[in-house]
């Protein structure tokens, strides 16, 4: 089983579930999985091609998916999958 880290502005869409445990052998059966059981927080992970979004950034432990063999990643037992999404905006100061 892997340890799925929801983070906080989508936990609105698991029941403010800040962590789940998910029994899946690659990312794309984990979100998979977690599209599935929450729907509200498909259209938040995946586009309208079923795919990753790519403003999403996922790491299996400390690795980035896109290093690694992006939704084709293993996860081994006692894995934790972070889902962290871009943030944008802000200014520099001049």
């Amino acid at each position: 089983m892997a340890t799925v880290i929801i983070p906080t502005p989508l936990r609105k869409f698991t029941g403010n579930t800040a962590s789940l445990e998910i029994s899946a052998e690659t990312v794309e059966e984990a979100v998979g999985k977690l599209s599935t059981d929450f729907p509200d927080l498909k259209k938040q992970l995946l586009d309208e091609n079923g795919q990753i979004r790519k403003f999403l950034n996922i790491f299996v432990g400390e690795e980035d998916i896109r290093d690694l063999a992006n939704e084709k990643t293993s996860l081994p037992n006692n894995a934790v999958l972070s889902i962290i999404p871009a943030i944008a905006g802000g200014s520099i100061d001049r």
